[in-house]
């Protein structure tokens, strides 16, 4: 698997749960992650024509960000490249600043597109969005929640707290 391709992953998600900083005053990631050694692990692996899964409290880390879920499958090129990461079953995303929660998340990156779906929810500090689908365009640094049902309707919804009121 190609190096550059597998660090992209982890940035990807990384700037998924970025999402909340034009509102929380511009996040950052803490360390020069990129650089770091991945890591993975889970209950079992599969091997499969088309890549790898890692399945049963499956994790990937680099520096201090990690995935976690039940199931993560890594799709591959011919060549080892990644082209498409999905996460599924209590997803967690988590930086030293930021966590993302959902119940599935599937990134591509060969249109840089993350979704995330189920009870998304992406916090930074105590500042929080929640809504039911997240589009996170990664090159474009672009997103769009879409609401989450509740007893008036499919609603987003969020809390920030202007800087300097803990």
């Amino acid at each position: 698997m190609s190096m550059s391709r597998t660090r992209n992953i982890l940035g990807a998600l990384i700037a998924a749960a970025v999402v909340v900083a034009p509102a929380a005053g511009g996040a950052q990631v803490a360390g020069n992650a990129a650089d770091a050694p991945i890591a993975w692990g889970g209950d079992d692996l599969a091997i499969t024509p088309d890549g790898f899964d890692l399945i049963g409290r499956a994790e990937i880390t680099q520096g201090d960000n990690r995935l976690r879920a039940q199931r993560v499958n890594l799709t591959t090129t011919d060549g080892g490249g990644v082209t498409r990461v999905e996460a599924v079953g209590e997803v967690f995303f988590v930086t030293p600043t930021q966590t993302m929660r959902g119940d599935r998340a599937v990134y591509d990156l060969g249109t840089d597109e993350l979704i995330v779906t189920g009870e998304v929810i992406l916090a930074q500090g105590d500042n929080v969005v929640r809504g039911g689908r997240l589009v996170y365009n990664v090159r474009t640094e672009t997103g769009q929640m879409a609401g989450a049902p509740t007893p008036g309707g499919n609603r987003v919804q969020g809390v920030f707290y202007p800087e300097g009121n803990d």
